[in-house]
């Protein structure tokens, strides 16, 4: 699969709120799909189910079988390839810009 069409299943799980809590649920630890469930009560475990699917298929959480539970891990490394191609060179120009801004500030300061 072509890196263009990786992002495009990356965004399109991302898209989803209910994804989008699910990836923040992973972020500290793993949890098995029952425990998932319980944190969304409001969806029941088919939904849950096809939630984790959209979000194995981007390659954001991976699932991992021990005896009869199945833990869920977030694959982190394609939201931090997204921050690097995106969000990482406009951080940098921002900041270029703050710290310009602050000196000529600095040069203006007028001391009583």
């Amino acid at each position: 699969m072509s890196t263009e069409a990786q992002l495009d299943l990356i965004f399109r799980a991302l898209g989803n709120a209910t994804r989008r809590a699910i990836c923040d649920a992973l972020k500290d630890r793993p949890l098995t799909t029952g425990q998932l469930c319980d944190l969304f009560p409001a969806l029941d475990r088919c939904t849950v189910m096809q939630h984790l699917r959209v979000l194995e298929g981007a390659g954001l959480v991976v699932a991992a079988k021990k005896g009869r539970e199945r833990f869920n891990y977030l694959d982190a490394m394609p939201i931090a390839e997204i921050h690097r191609r995106w969000i990482g060179p406009h951080a940098a120009g921002a900041a270029a810009g703050l710290l310009a801004l602050r000196e000529s500030l600095e040069s203006e300061r007028v001391v009583v």
